[in-house]
């Protein structure tokens, strides 16, 4: 099998034909976890941003593409360790503005001759204090505000011709400039959302420091990859892994724009849905959006394999693969079919392990694919996109706001949220008591509503007493995060009393629960996943 991603062959494209009229940031990747986040939060500003690998572009060729800044991402590496990625100094004479982050910020000291060195037990993880100096890259930025630290390591002297700017308690650089040659670095991320004043960063850099314009709008993104998949799909037939999830309906209807009645889609019911989750995507995306939908039925099949399996990591495994397995089953029925299309989106990837990234947890479409697979090539549209780009691109290509907006729902479905061995009972349990927490949700209409809020059934079982009668049932989880981009997350404060209601209801109303708790994790250190 071939992988064939569109989206980069588009990008090349669109950069070539936005050439000289439209300003270009250039993120260079040295295998951050927030290298695509970084993009994201430019593409925010209406500035267009590519990733590339630090070893797959010369500073010859940043050059003559005409770039009007550079970003050094974060990695796991040390500088100073052999085999570290590291890049040409040359890219600091290019005269193009560059912004090191974390990793990034201890290359580019590095390059330019400062020294980095390990912090031993004073590394610094999580939220911190930033005592920023005045400087253009600080403004409208208060002298004191929180930023995300995650580092080991961090720069012991700045570069001849650099000067600190700022620093924390544990980090006498967080920040140094060297303003004749407008290089930059920050020890800390200002692409996450914990960084208080992180968007006012870079907005610094992209409009004061780089000058940019910010005349890029996700308009023409859209038409660059409808554009790519009618020229790369002119032909073929093309089956689409729909979920019923907004990034699966986005890919649908962007498919459906680009090759109309050459795509196909399959919705599975895996028998890992939400409660009457399977007959409201037929009745929707069927009937409703008009889409060629096939719904198959393989609830005994995924059941089957997933029998006696306790590890999460073999459960994603094994449903990527039956997936795939059930999408070539149906393809056969319909003749030939070239291409499988699938919805995912950044997250999915790096989380899965993405070039030098660690891997988190697989994901069923993107680490959970079979080596063999019968399709000859995979199409993912929205690879490299966030979930909000993902919701505003359904916006401009017309689906209802309902959908765009619902909630997200993993591949893998209830298997992720169900600890250990998956059996009938444990989903009856599940099914009951999500259905019960996202309706006491919904009614309770909390000040702060969550992007994402679920139940999930832990292997823990605990003594309780009902009718005076003692009882020894499953303990049920209750999971609500608040996010822009699901990359980080914060657990959302649902009142008190929707708890309590939630609570009460799924005890008395399901029978084989005796205990339910709330998850208070924020991500990081969590995933919003329990599995």
């Amino acid at each position: 099998m071939r992988l064939f991603y569109l989206l980069k062959e588009w990008e090349n494209s669109f950069t070539w034909r936005i050439g000289g009229i439209m300003d270009r940031i250039l993120v260079l990747d040295f295998g951050g976890q927030y290298d695509q986040l970084i993009a994201r939060r430019v593409r925010e500003q209406q500035v267009y941003a590519e990733i590339i690998p630090y070893d797959r572009i010369s500073p010859q060729q940043i050059r003559e593409a005409s770039y009007s800044g550079i970003i050094f991402t974060g990695g796991p590496n040390s500088v100073y360790a052999p085999g570290s990625p590291h890049y040409d100094p040359a890219i600091l004479d290019l005269g193009i503005p560059v912004l090191g982050i974390c990793y990034g910020d201890q290359l580019l000291s590095y390059m330019a001759g400062g020294e980095v060195s390990g912090a031993g037990d004073a590394g610094e993880y999580g939220k911190v204090i930033l005592h920023a100096s005045e400087h253009i890259l600080f403004q409208d930025v208060p002298e004191e505000s929180v930023c995300w630290m995650s580092h080991r390591d961090s720069v012991s002297r700045v570069p001849k011709g650099f000067r600190t700017i700022a620093e924390t308690q544990n980090c006498p650089s967080a920040a140094m400039a060297d303003d004749i040659r407008k290089l930059y670095g920050v020890q800390f991320h200002p692409e996450v959302t914990h960084t208080e004043y992180g968007r006012q960063i870079l907005r610094n850099f992209l409009f004061r420091i780089c000058s940019c314009r910010g005349d890029w709008k996700v308009e023409d993104y859209a038409q660059t990859m409808i554009s790519g998949c009618r020229d790369q799909l002119k032909g073929k037939r093309v089956l689409l892994a729909l979920s019923g999830g907004v990034d699966s309906s986005v890919t649908a209807m962007l498919l459906k724009e680009a090759i109309g009645d050459d795509l196909v889609c399959v919705f599975v019911d895996h028998g890992l849905l939400r409660k009457n989750e399977a007959e409201s995507v037929v009745r929707t995306f069927r009937d409703e959006l008009g889409l060629n939908l096939i719904c198959a039925d393989a609830r005994e099949r995924f059941l089957k394999r997933l029998s006696g399996v306790n590890d999460p990591e073999r459960k994603r495994r094994i449903i990527g693969e039956e997936f795939i397995r059930v999408f070539e089953e149906e393809a056969e029925k319909l003749g030939h079919i070239d291409v499988l299309a699938q919805g995912t989106i950044y997250p999915d990837v790096i989380e899965s392990g993405k070039g030098d990234s660690a891997v988190i947890k697989s994901h069923h479409n993107v680490g959970g694919l079979p080596e063999s697979m019968t399709f000859d090539q995979i199409v993912e549209p929205l690879r490299d996109l966030f979930k909000d780009e993902v919701r505003s691109l359904g916006i401009l290509l017309g689906i209802p706001k309902e959908l765009v907006f619902r909630q997200p729902f993993p591949g893998p479905g209830l298997a992720v949220r169900i600890l250990g061995e998956i059996t009938g009972e444990k989903l009856r349990i599940l099914k009951d008591a999500d259905a019960i927490f996202r309706e006491e949700v919904l009614s309770g209409e909390p000040q702060q509503m969550p992007d994402q809020y679920f139940a999930v059934l832990t292997d823990s079982r605990s003594v309780g007493v009902m009718g005076d009668s003692r009882t020894y049932g499953y303990t049920v989880a209750l999971r609500a995060v608040s996010t822009d981009d699901f990359m980080t997350a914060q657990w959302t404060r649902i009142p008190y009393e929707v708890l309590e209601k939630a609570s009460s209801r799924i005890t008395n109303e399901i029978s084989g629960v005796s205990r339910v708790v709330y998850d208070i994790s924020s991500k990081p250190p969590a995933t919003v996943e329990w599995e």
